[in-house]
């Protein structure tokens, strides 16, 4: 049964264009083609830039980033407490109001401090700026290795400038050494990215970047498979080419740099607008759909490779409008919205605020307890005032 399975996934129908077998991409001495099982190598040197990364954040960016100022905001420490714990963990991080009463009860705590002491409990779970900072510089590192290699590798490749001259000779296309290692490096570093997807920051499109990264995955394999090497390489530069800016964008964000940050930020969203919205649909997927049409006829690989590569531009449109959107706001307010993808940590300044009011003998109950609030002898017009919900002061 495994070796029926085995023969029905290798047929030569699924992977190779119509009149062209296996036998027709046999190796010799001087000619040599791509091997599925090339593809297992990517798993080792995956761990070894998993390990490569370990030892540059700890030995190299957390040194950079106390040099560079990025500092860590203190954090007020959570008190032990077994039930909100418990609820923490097996339940929600944020519980409803009705829900924060009744721990409230069952702890003998005012909602106040209930309330507070899941606020807090998420901030511990955030990553820290310095892991941020640490992360970025990592794949800063490798964004911009990976884009010189590949332009290293590419730059005498009659393909890169002819886009037809991918489908030359296809799939007869023998294997260079530079395009194999090129290949290796990236799958290699997708395969890290999806090992440490559990202790990397998590963003608000942590999904889609699941998804990101085994389409990626799966787009390198079969593309090595089937020897659509050519066209391959040419997404790898294009994806390469915008995350070289995003990195030290954030970089220089941690780092509080802001007239830095933005100037980046506007070079990034030029640079991936017009790489993912316009190169990357006439050079890849105009390409591999119309182009390739002039050398053989439809086969599963042609409709498989074209369906990775829609998931990919859905993606890119995803984000694309993400970025419009914040450069809007940017020419409206003159300053950078901070990134929608991040979580930010919440804040303890409505205690502060809180207690500052209480001083002007102004005193504020959260709705939780009361949809009003009892407004002292110093008290200004309704208008002026705001109501605290789920315990943050809202000014208008």
């Amino acid at each position: 049964m495994a070796r029926s399975l085995y023969e029905w996934l290798w047929h030569h129908e699924f992977w190779l264009p119509p009149g062209i077998t296996w036998e027709d991409m046999q190796e010799s001495e001087d000619v040599h083609y791509p091997q599925p099982r090339d593809l297992l190598l990517s798993i080792p040197f995956a761990l070894f830039l998993v390990a490569i990364r370990y030892v540059f954040e700890r030995a190299i960016a957390l040194p950079l980033s106390s040099k560079l100022g990025v500092r860590d905001k203190p954090r007020p420490k959570v008190q032990p407490n077994l039930k909100l714990e418990t609820f923490y963990r097996t339940h929600c991080k944020n519980p409803e109001e009705g829900e924060l009463v009744s721990l409230a009860s069952q702890c003998d705590l005012p909602v106040r401090k209930v309330e507070r002491w899941f606020r807090r409990r998420r901030n511990t779970d955030r990553p820290s700026l310095s892991k941020k900072f640490c992360e970025a510089c990592w794949r800063f590192t490798f964004y911009i290795t990976s884009f010189l290699t590949g332009l290293a590798v590419l730059y005498d490749k009659p393909w890169l400038w002819d886009h037809r001259e991918c489908w030359t000779g296809y799939p007869q296309q023998p294997l260079q050494p530079s395009l194999f290692w090129y290949y290796l490096l990236e799958l290699s570093f997708y395969w890290s990215l999806v090992f440490t997807l559990p202790f990397d920051v998590k963003r608000k499109d942590f999904k889609e970047q699941i998804v990101h990264h085994a389409a990626t995955i799966f787009l390198i394999s079969f593309s090595y498979c089937a020897n659509y090497i050519r066209i391959g390489t040419l997404v790898l530069v294009i994806h390469d080419a915008s995350d070289c800016f995003l990195e030290p964008t954030k970089i220089f964000n941690y780092m509080k740099w802001k007239k830095t940050c933005d100037s980046l930020f506007m070079i990034f969203s030029a640079v991936f607008l017009v790489s993912r919205l316009v190169v990357f649909p006439y050079t890849v997927l105009y390409n591999t759909y119309y182009y390739s049409m002039e050398i053989f006829q439809p086969f599963f690989g042609y409709y498989f490779v074209n369906a990775l590569l829609t998931i990919l531009q859905l993606l890119h449109v995803f984000w694309s409008c993400l970025i419009i959107h914040m450069v809007y706001k940017f020419i409206l307010q003159g300053t950078m919205e901070k990134d929608m993808r991040s979580d930010t940590e919440e804040s303890d300044k409505d205690e502060e605020r809180e207690n500052m009011k209480e001083k002007n003998g102004v005193t504020y109950f959260s709705n939780v307890t009361s949809n009003n609030y009892i407004q002292g002898s110093e008290s200004e017009a309704l208008s002026n005032r705001s109501h605290l919900t789920n315990g943050h002061v809202k000014e208008r």
